[in-house]
């Protein structure tokens, strides 16, 4: 008996000692893993431009960024896969929807700019020189090479032409028609857009961010501001998605592409740098107002909400962190966090993924409906202002109508055109909805005078 609990104490010994060498073994291997993150299979330069060649070291993160082809809805964002027959102006055999015959009332809006032409949902990362190099808006409509800025892999091109100045490059490209620059670039954005090749750093790339992120700063009192040296690294996990989604314009006959932040990030403060220099995109051409197009402000907007002030970066959500063995790396497969709630929300959010969904979902609602209201305003002071100009009404006459339909359609582009719909910043969207309206309904009261005829009254 004494013999058997020995042999059983013995094996107990054994196998407890044979599974605590094990643990031991992994500990020091992940501890390893965690030491070498990655294998340099290949030489990274500053001039390593194909994304393909950093996956060689970078794999992980490479197969990721290969699965921004994805195209998933969510409710209101993402895109359907729509097969089209490919033609020799355009060889895409799958697109996305067509927003402006989703609802017509965005070709009223834009009437006269080329955006009430084509203008199609969002896709992936994968997709954004493709579509910019097929839509009517490059195809027919001229371009300058401005607009390459955000939509391809700058950063070599660039410094190529502009003899290793990055800056130089981009002021060679911007004046040159779009046609004639395209070739020069190969790749949407790509990995030494946001990298750093020996150091994997993040870094900013993009002139127009350099540039108004340093007009931005010195309107709050910092001079000389240089994000690569000077930004946190949280704050870097921002910037570099604030490199493209922003609202611009390109400005005088060079066609510099300019970030509008010299008065701040606000709607109302990028509207009043407008007015200041009096800009204008195009002139509508049913009111024959001066009219500006807002972009893609997703930075502007995140910097009005919640997780902005809360220290949460853009891919904190969008990017969140992953484990792979020993390794905790951003997920390269940018998308929707209501996605991949599990990662991107839950990790500070302890609610069930069927609640925070339906959380975001009703802020989405709701923003989505104001919007409705806003643009049936619009569509009526539309209507309104040709009325007049049919009536005989002088452009004095018109000068408060226009200059409202100026301001709050810049308004309600500014939440339509970005892609959060309204969740960056709930409270800031439906602001800007509401004083929106406030403009189109002061427009139309301007107009009362003139009701029954032009110069008559009621």
């Amino acid at each position: 008996m004494k013999l058997k609990t020995v042999l059983v104490i013995a094996l107990f010994a054994a196998g407890l000692a044979a599974s605590l060498t094990a643990l031991l073994v992994n500990i020091m291997e992940r501890k390893q893993e965690g030491k070498n993150p990655f294998f340099r299979v290949v030489e990274l330069t500053d001039d390593t431009e194909d994304p393909a060649t950093w996956g060689k070291n970078f794999p992980v993160q490479y197969d990721a960024y290969l699965r921004t082809v994805d195209q998933v809805r969510t409710k209101y964002g993402g895109s359907e896969a729509l097969p089209r027959t490919p033609t020799e102006s355009d060889p895409r055999n799958v697109v996305s929807e067509e927003r402006i015959e989703e609802d017509p009332r965005l070709k009223t809006m834009w009437a006269g700019y080329a955006f009430s032409v084509d203008f199609r949902k969002k896709r992936g990362h994968a997709y954004m020189l493709e579509d910019q190099t097929f839509t009517k808006r490059v195809q027919e409509f001229k371009q300058p090479g401005t607009c390459i800025h955000c939509h391809a892999s700058v950063y070599v091109p660039y410094r190529k032409a502009g003899g290793g100045d990055l800056i130089k490059g981009f002021e060679h490209f911007n004046p040159m028609p779009y046609a004639e620059v395209r070739p020069n670039f190969s790749h949407p954005i790509g990995c030494i857009d946001c990298h750093d090749p020996e150091t994997m750093a993040l870094r900013v790339t993009r002139p127009g961010f350099l540039e108004g992120i340093k007009a931005l700063k010195a309107s709050q009192g910092v001079e000389d501001y240089d994000v690569n040296t000077m930004a946190t690294r949280q704050e870097m996990r921002s910037f570099v998605c604030g490199q493209c989604h922003v609202e611009y314009y390109f400005k005088g006959d060079e066609k510099r592409l300019t970030y509008p932040w010299a008065k701040g990030l606000k709607v109302e403060q990028i509207a009043d740098y407008y007015e200041e220099i009096g800009f204008k995109d195009w002139t509508h051409a049913e009111t024959g107002t001066p009219q500006l197009k807002a972009q893609h402000p997703e930075f502007e907007m995140w910097n009005q909400g919640i997780h902005a002030r809360s220290g949460v970066s853009c891919a904190d959500c969008h990017m969140p962190y992953v484990r792979v063995g020993a390794m905790k790396v951003s997920d390269h497969h940018v998308r929707s966090p209501l996605l991949n709630i599990n990662n991107a929300c839950q990790t500070c959010h302890k609610w069930p993924e069927e609640e925070i969904l339906a959380r975001a979902e009703t802020i989405q609602d709701r923003t989505v409906s104001l919007r409705d209201t806003a643009l049936d305003a619009l569509m009526e002071l539309i209507a309104d202002i040709k009325a007049a100009k049919e009536a005989g009404a002088s452009d004095e006459d018109l000068k408060e109508a226009r200059a409202c339909q100026r301001r709050g359609q810049f308004y309600v582009d500014f939440v339509e055109s970005e892609n959060s719909n309204g969740f960056h910043a709930p409270q800031e969207a439906v602001r800007i909805l509401g004083e929106a309206i406030d403009l189109f309904r002061k427009g139309q009261v301007s107009l009362r005078p003139m009701k029954g005829g032009a110069g008559g009254g009621r």
